[in-house]
């Protein structure tokens, strides 16, 4: 019997009215004959209350009894989600991380999945029981719950499938990974089939579809990966799978375009020109997980010095600056206002008119570029915030991405 992981994300349970009409999505498949595990985020809205009512006491995200306040949203949720499929006529059971063998290292709050012992969940299907799992938590070395961050439930849903050889299913409320934001773009298209390299930029870039490290785990597993929307009746979504690239047929150039708004750029002017000096200045950003994007190298005008750039998420710009290593930079500025805004697709690699385009578009819609990033299925650039929903329709435009054929 094959097996398959349903995630329902906040905005499918959030209300008791969502999470039966979750529920009968995975009563409908399990009546097709199939193993179903579940695994459930918090409502929606419900761990930023979490959230607050720590701070209110003067704790933030990474603290560790911060992580046993928020992880209480995914517990309510599996909970009420078990009663639901039972109101189904069918058995159910919930598990916390913990329960269901989750063991994870690294800081609270930011914690990474090491080891999944998926018997809990196994033995539960195999005595009839549809089980339902908290996503976004997992426990320490020591016994202690650890968060996975932000869209950890993704996460958590995948390692399951990996563990238990399942396929995956993540609903949202929306129909699939779309060519860009629908609310920018009432023209953006659902893109039927992405491969997992495609599916990983667009998530780091901004596309808010899956958490990136699920969409990096269901690739070095190999999980077979759909993205649906529980708001359509059971078994009417048609969504987006997402496979390895050799396994689809016709490639398009462009597949999307993301947007991330709120960066800030930093900049250290008069940095010594060695390997030592850069290391330096990216090792306190390392140490506290601070994410970094389009770093950028240039020499600068007194010899042996040079100039680097970077971005961070603008709520991540205070600790940037606190966080620097030791540096002997002449100067350290920083700005925001900033977003990105990054083409991905498969067929970008060593297409040279894939930068005349971008340039042209966003030259006719009088957008500056303030920095450019690449690899071989993505050119990012860096403009203004305003500038946002002007460049991701010139570009949807300007890529074909508006041909529905």
């Amino acid at each position: 019997m094959a097996t398959r992981v349903l995630k329902f994300g906040g905005t499918s349970v959030g209300s008791l009215e969502r999470i039966r009409a979750s529920a009968a999505i995975a009563a409908a498949e399990r009546r097709r004959g199939e193993d179903v595990a579940v695994v459930v985020s918090a409502m929606a809205g419900e761990t930023d209350r979490l959230l607050t009512l720590a701070a209110g006491l003067g704790f933030d995200l990474g603290d560790a009894e911060t992580d046993v306040v928020i992880s209480a949203g995914e517990q309510i949720s599996a909970a009420l989600m078990a009663m639901a499929i039972r109101l189904e006529g069918l058995h159910s059971q919930s598990f916390l991380g913990w329960q269901a063998g989750i063991r994870t290292d690294g800081p609270p709050g930011a914690a990474r999945i090491n080891g999944l012992d998926a018997d809990p969940i196994r033995k539960s299907m195999e005595t009839g029981y549809v089980p339902v799992m908290a996503g976004f938590q997992g426990a320490s070395a020591d016994g202690r719950v650890r968060t996975l961050g932000r869209g950890g439930t993704d996460l958590s849903a995948v390692a399951l499938a990996a563990a238990l050889n399942a396929s995956c299913d993540i609903y949202t409320d929306v129909d699939g990974v779309f060519t860009t934001d629908p609310r920018i773009e009432p023209k953006a298209r659902r893109i039927q089939k992405i491969s997992y390299d495609e599916m990983l930029e667009l998530a780091a870039q901004g596309a808010k579809v899956l958490q990136t490290r699920s969409a990096e785990f269901a690739k070095a597993r190999n999980v077979p990966l759909r993205v649906l929307s529980s708001f359509a009746e059971p078994g009417q979504s048609e969504g987006t799978t997402i496979m390895r690239a050799e396994d689809i047929a016709e490639r398009r150039i462009v597949s999307g375009i993301a947007y991330a708004r709120d960066q800030a750029r930093v900049a250290l002017r008069g940095v010594s020109q060695t390997p030592e000096a850069a290391a330096n200045v990216f090792s306190g950003l390392a140490d506290a997980d601070i994410g970094v994007d389009m770093i950028v190298q240039s020499p600068a005008s007194e010899a042996g010095r040079a100039n680097l750039e970077f971005t961070v998420d603008r709520r991540d710009l205070k600790n940037a600056l606190a966080r620097i290593g030791e540096s002997d930079a002449r100067d350290v500025l920083s700005e925001t206002g900033l977003a990105k805004v990054s083409v991905v697709g498969l067929g970008l690699n060593r297409r040279a008119d894939v930068a005349r385009i971008l340039y042209r578009a966003l030259a006719n819609e009088n957008i500056a570029v303030r920095t450019v990033a690449t690899s071989e299925i993505k050119i990012s650039v860096l403009i203004e915030n305003d500038a946002v929903e002007h460049a991701v329709r010139a570009l949807h435009a300007a890529y074909g991405l508006d041909d529905a054929s």
